[in-house]
């Protein structure tokens, strides 16, 4: 289920490049404070991924906060809040 969540939450990730040469910038819509950068498009997506795995066991291990319901797939303990993702 993990795997299926992370899958679906990378297929809504938005890229954007970079004026001057910078590189690339990505997040995911609905996941506050995840984003990355980095210098090439591919760099940039192994780099959101890592980012949303480290921002998700964070998330889990302490119960912190809301996490988004993706694809019908909702991790949030019983009883709390939920936020959806279109």
């Amino acid at each position: 289920m993990l795997t299926d969540y992370i899958e679906a939450a990378m297929r809504r990730a938005k890229y954007k490049l970079l004026e001057g040469d910078e590189g690339f910038f990505a997040e995911i819509p609905g996941f506050k404070g995840l984003w990355c950068s980095a210098s090439t498009l591919e760099t940039c997506r192994d780099e959101l991924r890592a980012v949303l795995e480290s921002w998700l066991l964070v998330k889990l291990r302490h119960d912190d906060g809301d996490l988004p319901v993706v694809n019908r797939i909702n991790l949030n303990t019983p009883g709390r809040k939920r936020t959806k993702v279109a």
